[in-house]
């Protein structure tokens, strides 16, 4: 238990560096917020967890919405993709061809020239050592969770200013 306690502090504290890239993703998300606009949550597989956070946990984030490829966008939208890897390339690249603004969560080391703002977790491998050799324990959803909520605690202090 101290050593999935060790990497978890070591994975949080990684996160912790990337302040700037969480500030950025939530000034973004404002914008949409403090307009007439909506944030369109687009969540590819275990990432998933952020939507439902964002749409039905007890601190949901004002304005958004799951992302529907029918929906309308607008300049006021603000989309935020939240990938495992690269599942969202094709819609990143899609909606800077639109110029509509949006932010990248990945999981995995993974980078995006096209995102207004961009995060990579970097959780490429699992935390903890099996019984084979191989690595087990890949927190992904739970990092995308530990980011979402800084995103949300930073958005609602720019709101509330």
């Amino acid at each position: 238990m101290k050593i999935l306690t060790t990497q978890l502090t070591g994975l949080f504290q990684r996160i912790n560096k990337e302040e700037q890239a969480i500030e950025d993703t939530a000034r973004l998300l404002a914008q949409a917020a403090i307009g007439e606009g909506r944030i369109h949550l687009a969540a590819f597989g275990e990432l998933e967890a952020v939507a439902a956070a964002a749409l039905n946990g007890p601190e949901t984030l004002g304005s958004a919405v799951r992302y529907d490829p029918a929906a309308e966008l607008s300049t006021a939208d603000r989309v935020w993709i939240l990938a495992r890897r690269d599942e969202g390339d094709s819609l990143a690249q899609e909606l800077a061809g639109r110029s509509i603004p949006f932010a990248m969560l990945t999981a995995e080391s993974h980078g995006s020239e096209a995102a207004d703002a961009f995060l990579s977790m970097k959780i490429d491998k699992g935390l903890l050592p099996g019984e084979d050799g191989g690595r087990i324990m890949i927190p992904h959803g739970l990092g995308a969770l530990y980011v979402y909520h800084a995103v949300k605690l930073t958005i609602d202090e720019m709101l509330a200013d």
